[in-house]
């Protein structure tokens, strides 16, 4: 806890950060069931285009064109958080969160044997809030860091997100390198002078020692929705609507679709949503952090295997329909964290999902927000509490977001960590957040 109080040595920084009526995007939704004023877009008579040419499209082909298509794409062009945005997440609520992350990435580190080098490596930074909170933290424990290598490596595909991250990570003095053909197509140094790169895919980031990080990123990644039918499982599909021509509704496949192989043999519910992409990235992280150590830190709302129909759509901080004026709003799925987990066995260890009530009360939110509110004036000081509510409280974000983590097997049995006298097998330290935080 000792380092908890030593973070507080710094000045305030955006400690108190507004608190503004928001709707947090872990509200359950039934899609397309709320009527909306609808809104011919650019989108919509793309998507509209590719149903007449190639028939009714899937809902994860539907979210990837909404989301990531590199002409209208929502996410490609547009900053889509904070208060003038759609959504807001918990590091523009409290700078406390990121700081408790910066401390779980630094006792990662020291609990694995103090490697010489790591990369810390980011999923969808968003707008680079919650990467400044943990290189402050970084900063202000250099005494602990002195003799380790940090480089930071970004992984985005919007061009205008990657310009507010450069804008706020980054040394105005120093120019920032531009290489669009490049797997690294953008580099910089950040203001403690650590040096950081953007990558559009997280195959193209080196491998090596590295710690990796995906807050509120997999939610927003496709999905597949399955209905269970007398005749077995079918896949919900978007078609043109044929009572209006210029609206989109959900239709099933009326035979099975490949997707289907996902579902468990054993599935119990008569909806599910699977996403082969979560899959694929879990796999890639799992392998190198095998292959080279290190740790992933997984952040999101969703559940473990339980919930059905968690599709939605976010505008201007209100559930939206998904069908209606595609491209104007954010889309998304809750995160099945026992699909992660399965994807995983075999090569790394998982911890969690725990609730985000759970995890920040072990790293000692309530130490840290003790520090800051003993610095703070009044209007400050209930900014923080604010926070803190919309944090911890269990009706708000505190047991609708959950951690997830992906270790080496190594880590929690103890393989490389000596023989304690009295024990027959190693004693590792606990993974902070999964258990109360413990320094060594």
């Amino acid at each position: 806890m000792r380092v908890l109080a030593r973070v507080g040595v710094g000045p305030l920084c955006s400690a108190a950060r507004a608190v503004i009526p928001w709707f947090w995007r872990g509200k359950y939704f039934s899609s397309g069931r709320e009527s909306a004023e609808n809104q011919v877009t650019p989108m919509l008579r793309h998507l509209m285009y590719k149903i007449k040419a190639t028939g009714p499209i899937t809902v994860a082909e539907y979210m990837k064109e909404v989301l990531t298509n590199p002409a209208k794409g929502y996410y490609v062009y547009r900053d889509m958080l904070g208060e003038k945005g759609d959504f807001i997440t918990s590091p523009e609520i409290s700078q406390i969160f990121g700081e408790l992350l910066g401390i779980w990435f630094i006792s990662e580190w020291m609990a694995t044997g103090r490697n010489a080098a790591f990369q810390l490596v980011e999923l969808g930074p968003g707008r680079g809030t919650l990467l400044g909170d943990i290189l402050r933290v970084f900063s202000q424990l250099g005494s602990v860091l002195k003799n380790c290598d940090i480089s930071i490596h970004l992984v985005e595909v919007s061009e205008k997100l990657s310009e507010i991250q450069a804008l706020t990570l980054t040394e105005e003095k120093v120019p920032l390198e531009l290489n669009p053909g490049s797997p690294a197509y953008m580099k910089g140094v950040t203001k403690s002078g650590i040096p950081i790169s953007w990558y559009r895919d997280l195959q193209d980031v080196p491998k090596g020692y590295s710690f990796y990080l995906a807050h509120e990123f997999f939610d927003v990644l496709p999905v597949h929705k399955f209905q269970k039918t007398p005749q077995g499982w079918r896949e919900v599909f978007i078609d043109i609507d044929p009572q209006a021509s210029d609206k989109l509704r959900f239709v099933l496949a009326p035979c099975v679709t490949p997707a289907e192989v996902f579902i468990q043999s054993d599935e119990t519910r008569d909806h599910v949503e699977v996403c082969p992409e979560a899959g694929v990235i879990i796999q890639e992280l799992s392998q190198r952090i095998a292959l080279t150590g290190g740790a992933a830190l997984i952040a999101d709302y969703g559940h473990d295997g339980t919930k059905t129909d968690t599709f939605r759509g976010f505008c201007g901080h209100k559930l939206h329909d998904v069908l209606i004026a595609p491209g104007t709003a954010d889309l998304t799925a809750d995160v099945d964290f026992s699909y992660l987990r399965r994807m995983a066995e075999g090569k790394v260890a998982s911890l969690g999902p725990i609730k985000q009530q759970t995890f920040l009360k072990n790293m000692g939110i309530d130490v840290r927000l003790k520090v800051l509110a003993d610095k703070s004036d009044e209007p400050s000081r209930q900014q923080l509490l604010q926070g803190y509510d919309m944090l911890m409280n269990p009706k708000k974000m505190g047991e609708r977001f959950h951690f997830f983590a992906l270790l080496p097997h190594q880590r929690l049995h103890g393989g490389s960590h000596p023989m304690n006298a009295c024990q027959s097998k190693p004693s590792p330290s606990p993974v902070a957040g999964f258990g109360e935080l413990a320094w060594r």
